[in-house]
């Protein structure tokens, strides 16, 4: 269906081996990601496939979804709750590209700066969609904001 078998044909072979295996969560975890990614193409049209930077895109979401329902059930003092979403957080971390280290993410922000010629905060919207899909999946978007307005002086 897809023509990236990267995140997609890894997410279908979990599948079956959690199915075997009897992992009930994490094929709960994976199910409700295919779905959302069936969305995605339906959503997209007859025939249509996602790219590897759309599925990021796709996973990226629903852990924006979990940090807040864990945030919620923190303040809210539901622990039990707020394990579970961390669990299914740590399963889906595991779909996505690795991590950008802090110095990685350093390098493209002066990158980025260098090749918009940013040089004032209302250049902030140039910088963040020159850095959206070089970080996307790897990096939380709130710290690149507020690297990029802290480089710029907003």
């Amino acid at each position: 269906m897809s023509e990236v078998p990267g995140i997609l044909e890894r997410l279908r072979t979990d599948q079956k081996e959690s199915l075997r295996s009897g992992q009930k969560e994490r094929l709960s975890i994976i199910r409700m990601v295919l779905a959302a990614i069936r969305n995605a193409e339906i959503e997209k049209g007859k025939g249509a496939s996602l790219t590897e930077a759309e599925l990021v895109a796709i996973l990226s979401g629903m852990l924006r979804k979990l940090d807040e329902s864990i945030e919620q059930f923190e303040k809210a003092g539901r622990t039990d709750l707020s394990e579970k979403e961390k669990n299914e957080k740590g399963i889906l971390k595991a779909y996505l590209p690795e991590p950008l280290s802090e110095g990685e993410l350093d390098a493209l922000l002066e990158q980025a700066l260098t090749e918009t010629k940013a040089a004032s905060p209302k250049d902030m919207g140039l910088v963040m969609k020159w850095l959206s899909p070089r970080t996307a999946g790897r990096v939380d978007n709130r710290l690149v904001s507020q690297k990029v307005k802290t480089r710029l002086g907003a």
